[in-house]
């Protein structure tokens, strides 16, 4: 009896607020924006958080405030705007680790699915495979040489164990029958400074990361892994046309929401969203700058996008017992 009045009640309330909720979003926003980016300043988040941050700024007339919350692999960040307030005035910019963190890390302090609303798949990027140009590796077939040659010789850094390029190498070993040495870093940029100082054979990191290194001259591009060549490193040959067919993993940059946040004032943010990533100058930049292949996705491409990375990894994962640093 107390349930059926309950629901009276509140199906009482719902037209009544349903105007005050599209008012919300039609004024919104009138205080400044956390953008929560669970990872420090010189990656790739980072900088993507920032530029749309200061286009919206300058478009709303509100702050749009870069908030690095870094930790557990993207994972601590996330968890704090899973249980912010939903209220449109916090969002998260995830990275690829946010579909291989269920499988990776034990007691994730949130549901990766139920407890983030999607907004936006912003853009994806494949993976640049790296080495010095010390090193006498040109092609993806002389890495695989030296490494039947001399089996646990060869090393391969990534930005950390259960990152996309860990994982997509670690099925390259698998398809190619041969073995490469894991060497894991907290982060793009110790590894590929060790690549490039010659301390480790090879590295691996989304072409955003690697793309500067390689038309600077200061690492030389041996593959990359998307499903055709990168628009940055039009030069690179694919995994796939080296030999390796089917082998396409992608970085992806993805915005979201703490669940339970109202569709209108989702809707408004999107609709804002694709206003500035239509400019030409910040196109430019994502695209040039983190060799972003953009995307700018509704958001219920985003939710079967990354459902289906957890799907795809968590197998990769399982398998290979592969675990966190």
């Amino acid at each position: 009896m107390i349930r059926a009045i309950c629901a009276l009640i509140l199906a009482g309330l719902l037209p009544a607020a349903a105007p005050a909720v599209a008012a919300q979003a039609a004024e919104w926003p009138t205080r400044p924006v956390r953008f929560i980016v669970p990872f420090p300043p010189g990656g790739t988040v980072d900088p993507l958080a920032r530029l749309i941050g200061s286009r919206l700024s300058a478009a709303l007339g509100q702050q749009f405030v870069v908030d690095n919350r870094t930790g557990g692999s993207g994972s601590i960040g996330t968890g704090i705007a899973a249980k912010s307030n939903p209220d449109g005035y916090t969002y998260v910019f995830v990275f690829d680790t946010h579909a291989v963190n269920p499988f990776l890390i034990q007691n994730l302090p949130y549901d990766t699915v139920k407890d983030l609303a999607p907004v936006m798949l912003v853009g994806t990027a494949p993976m640049g495979l790296i080495t010095s140009p010390g090193k006498p590796y040109k092609t993806f077939g002389d890495v695989i040489k030296a490494a039947k040659a001399k089996p646990d010789t060869v090393t391969f850094g990534s930005v950390g164990s259960g990152s996309l390029g860990h994982l997509a190498m670690t099925l390259v070993q698998e398809a190619g029958g041969f073995k490469l040495v894991h060497v894991p870093y907290a982060g793009g940029g110790p590894m590929t400074t060790n690549v490039l100082g010659g301390h480790i054979e090879l590295g691996i990191g989304s072409v955003a990361l690697v793309a500067p290194q390689i038309k600077g001259g200061k690492v030389r591009g041996i593959a990359t892994t998307g499903d055709k060549r990168s628009n940055a490193l039009p030069e690179l040959p694919t995994l796939i046309e080296q030999g390796f067919p089917g082998m396409s993993a992608s970085a992806w940059w993805g915005i979201l929401a703490p669940a339970g946040t109202s569709k209108p004032l989702l809707d408004r943010f999107h609709a804002e969203l694709v206003k500035v990533l239509k400019q030409p100058e910040l196109r430019k930049q994502l695209t040039e700058q983190l060799g972003m292949e953009l995307v700018v996705s509704d958001p219920a491409t985003l939710q079967k996008f990354i459902v289906a990375e957890m799907a795809r990894w968590g197998k990769v994962v399982k398998q290979y017992g592969i675990r966190p640093d």
